[in-house]
């Protein structure tokens, strides 16, 4: 399981408490230090169901910077994609990656119920 985060992040420190008060094992990925390729976001968006606006990190300085609230909807989901390789501080954490699972942001109840 890998665990994508930013440790200065408090959500993905609550999230990262619950896998270790489970004893759910997970390689840990620093999102700013290693960001997501272009391929593995678009995979990991096929896997998850999710529409491509909930991998973006909207409360972000960098996504209010360049304006992606206005941007987003004119472009096609491939040039979202690459956008959010570009910088890991524009993609929606924690994420956490399981083989055929993906989940985008820490909400205990689902975790819950598909870990």
């Amino acid at each position: 399981m890998l665990f994508i985060c930013y440790p200065k992040c408090t959500t993905c420190q609550k999230a990262q408490k619950w896998l270790d008060s489970k004893g759910i094992k997970y390689e840990l990925r620093n999102i700013k230090e290693s960001n997501p390729s272009y391929k593995e976001l678009a995979d990991w968006f096929k896997k998850s169901g999710l529409p491509i606006k909930k991998f973006f990190n909207t409360s972000g300085l960098l996504y209010k910077s360049m304006e992606l609230k206005e941007k987003l909807p004119n472009m096609t989901e491939e040039e979202q994609l690459k956008l959010l390789a570009t910088d890991g501080m524009l993609v929606k954490r924690p994420i956490l990656v399981d083989g055929k699972k993906v989940l985008v942001g820490f909400k205990e109840s689902e975790w819950e119920t598909i870990l």
